[in-house]
């Protein structure tokens, strides 16, 4: 069974949502089975490392702190738009010294940095552990640090290192 699907989540997953996103019917069921299976073999083919949790119990208060910063950003952005040129806005880059060095903790970071209206990954460094993000309304560049770097950096280094 694990050579056949060797995720059998995803292979799960993903025929659920093929189903769900065309119609319900033999044919499509079976080119969904096929598909799904295709790719779980892929995902095999990459190998990727189990991600190890360390405290796991710290994931729902995390997931808290990022949806309550992507609804006040959400607002953030649409007075923006609102206002229009009333008020000088500066963007700007940001540069992070990270400590974190899990990748798995890092693929959470950039899809909470990205996910979050006015923020945008651009680039990590690994050999120097510096993250680059664009912010739209830049006012104070070490208050960026010291948010990415308390908010989401050490609840995400407790999580996975």
């Amino acid at each position: 069974m694990s050579r056949a699907f060797p995720y059998p989540l995803l292979t799960a997953g993903l025929l659920l949502m093929w189903l769900l996103l065309t119609s319900f019917s033999l044919g499509q069921f079976l080119l969904g089975a096929v598909v799904a299976a295709a790719a779980s073999r892929a995902m095999a083919a990459l190998q990727p490392s189990k991600p190890r949790l360390r405290r796991w119990q710290l994931i729902p208060h995390l997931l808290g702190i990022v949806t309550l910063d992507i609804l006040r950003s959400n607002a953030a952005v649409f007075g923006i738009i609102v206002q229009g040129r009333r008020r000088e806005r500066s963007s700007g880059f940001v540069a992070i010294p990270l400590d974190l060095r899990d990748r798995t903790g890092l693929a959470v970071l950039s899809c909470i940095v990205t996910s979050t209206p006015g923020t945008a990954w651009i680039e990590y460094a690994p050999e120097s552990g510096v993250l680059l993000i664009h912010v739209l309304d830049l006012v104070d560049k070490d208050e960026w640090v010291a948010l990415i770097k308390n908010r989401y950096e050490a609840p995400l280094m407790e999580i996975f290192e």
